[in-house]
């Protein structure tokens, strides 16, 4: 027996046939609607954790969700391109095609598309390209690389680029300060591919699961990290431009208390993140403790500053210092986010 409901929804039972097969009937008019017969086919797919979404296979096509046309001015900027490619990337389309508005697409247009495509959208690739217009496919999945897998991959990467910026501030080596600087297109290629799946995650209950995620709430906490994540690389970058500005190196005991402040702000930044990994509120309170104690090391630096003459050393050691604290403020943010995003565990639980 079906019942109607007042929003055009119908109530159906299960019906259980054979040994394991669970069935329900479909809705006559619906049927009709569409022109179905008996012995035609349908698609059933799921739609988040408690609905299915049902398809005639004969006019089952390519979701146009999925493909998105953006039509761009011959004299618009390629800064506006790249921004509106990116957002479209974001919000999960898979086929992106951009066409001239009017006459073509300029050739600073097309060079500025290439290098996002190489430089900042992880697992897209064009797949034509002139003048009169370029496509670009969404190739890569989930299967293929997990958020936690993207995440640890863009923050090994990071700390990478730490330890190589006073590396080369060390030797004065110009050449390594500018491989940092290049690798920070990497990282921000991870933070864009990572943003991309919280988005998909928080449209779809299912994918949301899938990706390890408790709530929708839990994937805004995640972005904030990445920008953490992401910031600590521009700090690496930040360090490796004072190699090309004065090529001049920092060596001896005051280099060697930097990279001690420098080690201690990654160990944080691990500290919190593991935290994060194993979703653990003592542990981030910890991380956020500790992260505390880079204010000694700052004052230490500080302080042996006063017997240093060269004015410029100075000038140049409080900015490496600046930025290697950032890294451990940051590491405290983190922790905050991840007590934030762990706080039941924490509550008691009511008595029955």
């Amino acid at each position: 027996m079906n019942i109607v409901m007042t929003n055009g929804e119908e109530t159906r039972k299960i019906q259980f046939t054979g040994k394991s097969t669970y069935i329900i009937s479909l809705p006559k008019q619906w049927v009709t609607d569409l022109g179905l017969k008996q012995g035609d086919q349908v698609t059933v797919g799921r739609k988040g954790i408690s609905s299915l979404q049902i398809t005639p296979y004969h006019i089952r096509r390519k979701d146009e969700s999925e493909i998105a046309t953006l039509e761009i001015e011959p004299k618009e900027e390629t800064s506006s391109v790249v921004r509106k490619l990116v957002s479209l990337y974001f919000f999960r389309f898979k086929t992106i095609n951009i066409k001239p508005k009017t006459g073509r697409i300029t050739p600073s247009q097309r060079i500025g598309i290439r290098d996002a495509v190489k430089k900042i959208l992880m697992g897209s690739e064009i797949t034509a390209d002139s003048s009169d217009g370029i496509t670009i496919q969404v190739l890569i999945n989930l299967v293929e690389l997990s958020v936690d897998g993207a995440f640890k991959r863009m923050m090994l990467l990071a700390k990478s680029m730490q330890d190589d910026a006073l590396l080369a501030i060390k030797e004065g080596n110009e050449e390594l300060a500018k491989e940092v600087i290049n690798s920070d297109d990497d990282v921000d290629r991870f933070a864009f591919y990572i943003t991309r799946q919280l988005v998909i995650a928080i449209e779809n209950e299912y994918m949301l699961k899938e990706m390890g995620f408790d709530n929708a709430r839990d994937c805004l906490g995640y972005r904030v990290i990445i920008k953490n994540i992401e910031r600590v690389g521009d700090h690496a970058v930040n360090i490796s431009k004072d190699v090309l500005d004065y090529k001049t190196p920092i060596t001896g005991k005051m280099f060697d208390k930097i990279q001690e402040m420098s080690i201690f702000a990654i160990s944080v930044i691990d500290d919190a993140c593991l935290a994060l990994f194993k979703k653990d509120y003592e542990h981030a309170e910890n991380a956020i403790k500790k992260s505390s104690r880079i204010i000694k090391y700052e004052k230490n630096i500080v302080e042996s500053l006063k017997t240093n003459n060269d004015e410029l050393e100075a000038f140049r050691i409080r900015r490496i210092v600046e930025n290697v604290k950032r890294i451990a403020e940051y590491a405290s943010d983190i922790g905050e986010i991840v007590l934030n995003m762990n706080i039941e565990k924490v509550l008691k639980k009511p008595m029955t």
